[in-house]
């Protein structure tokens, strides 16, 4: 079984917290730091956990705001040159701090410079290279936004991928366990120029991260990724080519028709479609298999998106849509062409299966072409 992931913030890594503050820092009270950071730990979840390593910071710190940063600081491992997918475990050493820890130390930064936000720019700048600062810079961009959006523009061109990917995931309205910036989410305007900046990057952790930042965007403001689409993907690089395909994955799962037709996939399936699900009725935990047959009417070959959309039953008895990924293909004159997929209802932790009757409809370049279902026991 998986180590939890809560376990990446543990009873060594405040070890490891006290030890490096403690060298870089007279007056950091390392006991109050290992009692208030310790308490219940097991019992936290891996977010709380590092706010309860901030917590313990505020507790044990200089409470004067340049002193506190100023150790934060001293206190980080050497600069990760390269890129990474994701922060690691725990980088830190025998130099210094990096890694999962470095999250409650941002969080430190963000809560209590908020006054002073030229100095906590800098401190963030620092520490997204031990680790991230797309936490913990919200905050600012909230408070101090010219500031910030200034700041976010001289960073695009910074040496580190780990500075220019904190101008894109930052700043992303939407960023998954990060405060959402409303403003961005109403108006995305002012990170135009940013991504713009960032979509050619020579890094692809970097480009990743634009294309989510993108796709935020998508989510309320569509006609924009549709002009981006127009603006962009002629001549594109085969790299923002498929930065471009990452950005618009929800509008193609939706079947949004100007995005589709931006990626040569906006005509209807010229032709029929038959879907066949089996078994009629399963139970949690198991599968139905989808056989999909297309056939062409068409004198010429058609490109095709095919996607289906699950209706999952809710509580009250009502459905809601998720769409999958199915084929994409290139549908000869007069073809007839069959697909099967095994599509497994599993408990999973971000959805709650209940009885009935679930159907199926599948899309092709976004319009319902066919429909099945199965009963779920």
């Amino acid at each position: 079984m998986a180590e939890p992931l809560k376990n990446l913030l543990d009873d060594a890594s405040i070890a490891a917290m006290a030890q490096h503050l403690s060298r870089v820092c007279h007056d950091f009270d390392a006991e109050t730091f290992v009692r208030v950071a310790s308490v219940d730990l097991d019992a936290l979840a891996f977010k709380a956990r590092a706010m309860q390593l901030a917590d313990a910071l505020q507790a044990s710190l200089p409470t004067h705001f340049e002193r506190a940063a100023d150790a934060l600081e001293a206190a980080l491992a050497p600069a990760d040159a390269g890129d990474f997918d994701e922060p690691a475990a725990s980088r830190t050493g025998a130099q210094g701090l990096a890694g999962w820890p470095v999250w409650a130390m941002a969080e430190h930064i963000a809560r209590h410079g908020q006054q002073q936000p030229e100095r906590a720019l800098s401190a963030l700048h620092a520490m997204t290279q031990r680790f991230t600062a797309e936490f913990a810079i919200r905050p600012f961009i909230v408070r101090h936004p010219a500031l910030v959006y200034a700041t976010l523009q001289r960073w695009t061109t910074d040496r580190s991928a780990h500075v220019r990917r904190l101008v894109s995931e930052g700043s992303r309205p939407r960023l998954p366990w990060g405060l959402q910036l409303k403003a961005l989410v109403a108006d995305p305007s002012p990170t135009r120029p940013l991504l713009e900046a960032l979509q050619d990057d020579a890094s692809a952790y970097v480009r990743r991260s634009v294309a989510n930042h993108l796709n935020d965007i998508a989510k309320d403001h569509p006609e924009r990724i549709a002009d981006w689409l127009a603006r962009h993907l002629p001549d594109a690089s085969e790299a923002r080519r498929a930065l471009l395909r990452h950005a618009s994955r929800t509008l193609v799962k939706q079947g949004d028709l100007a995005v589709l037709h931006a990626w040569g996939l906006g005509q209807p399936l010229q032709g029929h479609a038959r879907l066949r699900i089996a078994p009629a009725s399963i139970c949690l935990g198991e599968s139905v298999e989808l056989g999909l047959t297309l056939i062409s009417t068409s004198p010429e070959a058609q490109t095709l998106l095919v996607d289906y959309a699950v209706h999952h039953v809710k509580a009250n008895g009502s459905t809601s849509p998720k769409v999958f990924k199915g084929w994409k293909l290139d549908l000869a004159p007069n073809e007839s062409r069959a697909f099967v997929r095994r599509h497994a209802l599993r408990p999973i932790s971000t959805r709650t299966y209940h009885p009935g009757w679930h159907r199926v409809v599948v899309q092709v370049n976004g319009v319902a072409v066919a429909e099945a279902g199965f009963e779920l026991g």
